[in-house]
């Protein structure tokens, strides 16, 4: 029997199990490895706020391709659910996320599944291959994995701290380095000011947790840019025609995609529509740029593409709104220059944007919510670290995530194309750019347990 070993159980490595399992025959077996508590439920999903909803409607939302509205035929039989909920409505996180937990346990009571899916919990430390052998994984301190193929689906990282000159301030219990985790905001006083760094989704999310929870005080949220996540369009029909063949130069890229939507909003639709139309296209929109053009497109372009294509559920977008309006929430583009302790707080000194002053905030809290990590040599992930020294993998050229081919197996050292090493979502992002969203990552699964398939 033929093992197939997967590296993180959060969505992408859930969902590569399903579909290995329905692409795969009977001899071959998948392990499903997570260093964390919980299976099939990445951070992301894991929360348990009912405020955090997705960003992709439910009907564009099933794990499964040829069962477009499984996600949310699923939620028409839960027992909570709205009666006036549709294929365009926005549903809680954590209920997508109980959604792939219950699609796991359902494979591992089906007729005939037993012995194909092995859920193991520990944390994978290193990975070791001998030529013309299967692999070895160290899980812990004392057990091995023989696997015939293992795919990496280790998700998101918490985000980099920002460059100041004293990075002390970042050991302090006024600093919260990962907005995710249970103590990010616990302890805090409902008045006092906030900083968050960033003004993306994840800023988006933890806006609306400190108002659940109550808060009162001051939100300062501050990035280079100071932009955030715009609305999705209410019901927009898509545009009356196809667009116009996508070019293979940056910024003939850019000229179509304003002309496109301009197009659609004389037609009726909006720039929602115009954008979204180009999402089966995004992967070789990324993969037709030249190395020139994309790093170009992630020096200047890059923040702006994700406040738009990244987008807020309306009633998530009037709440962050309403905060602003109300004076509570404040958003500010700058860099930060200093941030300095001191017994009743933080100080942050930052320079606005385009100005040469300096401007301060006082703060009871720092939280960071500037994105995941991708810089894979900076990132402290211990078998990221290792493969790494090892030679087995390396970075992708943009430093965005780990150097894989278009069918998803990962580049040595060398350059060399490895034949039993694969990885799955957003470590894959350098290759396939738009490895976000869950369509994306759930096309990438499709492919990825097709290619696998066939060797075997």
């Amino acid at each position: 029997m033929a093992t197939f070993a997967i590296i993180g159980a959060g969505f992408s490595g859930t969902l590569l199990a399903l579909h290995l399992l329905r692409r795969t025959p009977t001899r071959v077996r998948v392990v499903l490895i997570e260093r964390q508590n919980r299976f099939a439920q990445g951070p992301a999903y894991a929360t348990g706020n009912p405020s955090h909803l997705l960003n992709v409607p439910a009907g564009r939302m099933s794990a499964f391709h040829d069962r477009p509205e499984d996600f949310f035929e699923w939620l028409a039989r839960q027992p909570d659910a709205p009666a006036d909920f549709g294929p365009g409505s926005f549903a809680p996180r954590r209920q997508f996320g109980a959604y792939i937990r219950q699609l796991l346990h359902e494979e591992l009571k089906r007729p005939g599944a037993a012995g194909r899916l092995e859920l193991v919990r520990g944390d994978v430390a290193a990975i070791e291959a001998e030529p013309h052998g299967p692999l070895s994984l160290c899980v812990g301190t004392e057990r091995r994995i023989e696997a015939d193929l293992a795919v990496l689906a280790i998700g998101n990282f918490p985000p980099e701290p920002p460059t100041i000159a004293d990075h002390a301030f970042f050991d302090t219990p006024l600093y919260r380095p990962d907005p995710w985790a249970g103590d990010a905001l616990g302890g805090l006083d409902p008045d006092a000011a906030v900083l968050l760094i960033g003004t993306g989704l994840t800023m988006v999310d933890t806006v609306t947790s400190l108002e659940d929870a109550g808060h009162r005080g001051a939100i300062h949220a501050l990035s280079r840019r100071g932009l955030t996540p715009r609305c999705h369009a209410a019901a927009a029909r898509p545009p009356l025609r196809p667009g116009a063949a996508i070019p293979d130069h940056l910024t003939d890229c850019v000229k179509m995609l304003r002309a496109e939507a301009r197009r659609a909003v004389r037609e009726g639709s909006t720039w929602q529509a115009a954008l979204d139309e180009l999402r089966p296209f995004g992967r070789d929109l990324w993969q037709n740029l030249s190395v020139e053009d994309r790093s170009r497109f992630l020096r200047h372009l890059r923040p702006w593409w994700d406040v738009h294509r990244h987008r807020l559920a309306p009633e998530v977008s009037r709440r962050i709104d309403a905060a602003g309006a109300r004076g509570q929430l404040t958003v500010h583009a700058g860099r930060i220059d200093s941030i300095l302790a001191g017994d009743d707080g933080a100080t942050v000194t930052y320079r606005p944007r385009g100005t040469g002053e300096q401007k301060t905030l006082r703060v009871a809290r720092v939280v960071n919510c500037a994105g995941p990590a991708c810089d894979f040599d900076r990132i402290p992930h211990p078998l990221v670290r290792r493969l790494l020294s090892d030679g087995m993998v390396r970075p992708d050229p943009h430093r965005l995530g780990l150097d894989v081919t278009p069918s998803g197996a990962l580049k040595d050292r060398r350059g060399a194309i490895s034949r039993q090493l694969f990885a799955v979502g957003p470590v894959t992002r350098g290759a396939f750019w738009e490895m976000t969203a869950v369509p994306d990552i759930r096309r990438q699964c499709e492919l990825l347990a097709a290619q696998l398939a066939m060797l075997v």
